[in-house]
């Protein structure tokens, strides 16, 4: 059972963060229109290089599936202990992909990560919510490049008019940790995620101890929430994806 200090540390964290983003809004100044292989997307110059973000294809699915699988098989990350077959992967897109924003980013014409939207929960009165996912190759993280790929993903679910974000992170509290090994390191799981959600802006909403069983072990949960719109009397309709897409330029 997780301690009430750890909680209160957690969010002390998230609340606490000294160097803030940009707002959504600005995202799209910083990008250009371009067109790669065919497909409209934005591209974006950071500091070591230019990246091209654009809205998935289903034969993207090989490529994105081979991000997701060291997510799964060495770290706990993700709660899946398999990988999903291309056939599941390519399911779950075409699912998502209906109304949600699903997206790639290309460095060098090779896709590197994605990002994408999925229901929060069943029922309609959650229809203004929506659970957000990114998966990076490794050794692409802490480049600047998964924020540029949130912002636009959070941009996206703003035009489509979404006001509440949800991330679900696993998670071990840092005394955890540092009984694991004298360096305070799990081999399978940073607290790097919780950390990233919190500079983009997002406050932990709530904690659930020992809920995932992985390598062995118990790892805990957290859902960290963003609001990206106001809630006034009734919510303005939400407008499908491919709306967005357009209007981008991106179809």
């Amino acid at each position: 059972m997780v301690e009430f200090n750890s909680l209160r540390r957690l969010r002390y964290q998230c609340h606490n963060d000294p160097h803030p983003l940009p707002a959504e809004a600005k995202i799209s100044a910083q990008a250009r229109l371009v067109n790669s292989h065919g497909r409209n997307g934005w591209a974006f110059t950071l500091p070591q290089g230019e990246i091209f973000i654009r809205k998935a294809q289903l034969e993207d699915a090989p490529r994105l599936r081979a991000i997701y699988d060291p997510y799964v098989t060495h770290t706990a990350v993700s709660f899946e202990l398999q990988t999903p077959s291309l056939e599941e992967f390519l399911e779950r897109m075409s699912a998502r992909m209906e109304r949600y924003p699903y997206i790639v980013v290309e460095e060098q014409g090779t896709i590197i990560g994605y990002a994408y939207a999925s229901a929060f929960h069943e029922r309609e009165a959650y229809a203004h919510c929506a659970e957000i996912t990114i998966y990076l190759q490794p050794t692409r993280r802490h480049s600047g490049i998964g924020s540029t790929l949130y912002r636009v993903l959070e941009l996206f679910l703003q035009e489509q008019h979404f006001l509440n974000l949800y991330a679900c992170i696993a998670y071990l509290p840092e005394e955890e940790l540092q009984a694991i090994t004298a360096s305070g390191a799990d081999p399978h799981l940073t607290l790097d995620s919780v950390h990233f959600h919190a500079h983009m802006g997002y406050e932990l909403n709530a904690y659930f101890a020992h809920s995932g069983y992985k390598f062995g072990r118990w790892y805990d949960m957290v859902w960290m929430e963003k609001m990206i719109g106001s809630h006034g009397a009734a919510p303005e309709p939400l407008l499908p994806a491919e709306v967005i897409y357009r209007a981008w330029g991106w179809s």
